[in-house]
């Protein structure tokens, strides 16, 4: 009996196989955003890490629970947009870290509200102060009015980002 393997041919690539309908990348603004972010964020793990110990993800959970102490880890999520897992793993090592107190009720052994300690506190205080040079740094070509309204169109598409999910947008007309 002999045995009969499919083989699985691979053929020399047409010589054009780029679409009609490519988007530029970096034309295209969710494209160019993400991208942008992207390289924002890295760059921030690469600096903070290092001196601080502390990745962009957890840089991103101390920040607010800088400004927002005794928060649910659901409302970090909603805050940052990180998904439960990035959060549990970030409050998870900010706690080991000494930089973040979880509160804890016994009685239905679920995790409550978290905070800052002190120390977290200094750390976020030391990171702020190079958080605003990097962001002076990339926002140095734009005049006051410029800063003023990329806030602006960030603030907009931020409320326009809630309809993209209606069915009507992503069928489209």
């Amino acid at each position: 009996m002999t045995s009969t393997k499919t083989s699985s041919r691979v053929t020399a690539p047409a010589s054009n196989r780029r679409s009609m309908h490519a988007i530029d990348m970096d034309a295209f603004v969710p494209s160019a955003l993400t991208n942008l972010a992207q390289k924002i964020a890295s760059t921030a793990s690469a600096t903070y890490r290092p001196r601080f110990g502390v990745g962009i993800t957890d840089w991103r959970v101390m920040a607010l629970l800088a400004a927002e102490p005794w928060i649910a880890p659901v409302r970090i999520c909603q805050a940052t947009g990180l998904d439960k897992g990035a959060v549990s793993r970030s409050l998870r090592d900010l706690v080991e870290a000494g930089l973040v107190e979880v509160r804890e009720d016994e009685t239905r052994e679920r995790r409550l509200p978290v905070a800052l300690t002190p120390r977290g506190l200094k750390v976020h205080d030391e990171i702020v102060e190079v958080a605003r040079r990097r962001e002076a740094h990339l926002l140095k070509g734009f005049s006051a009015q410029e800063r003023a309204r990329l806030r602006e169109f960030i603030a907009r598409m931020q409320t326009e980002v809630e309809g993209l999910s209606a069915p009507e947008v992503a069928d489209g007309p």
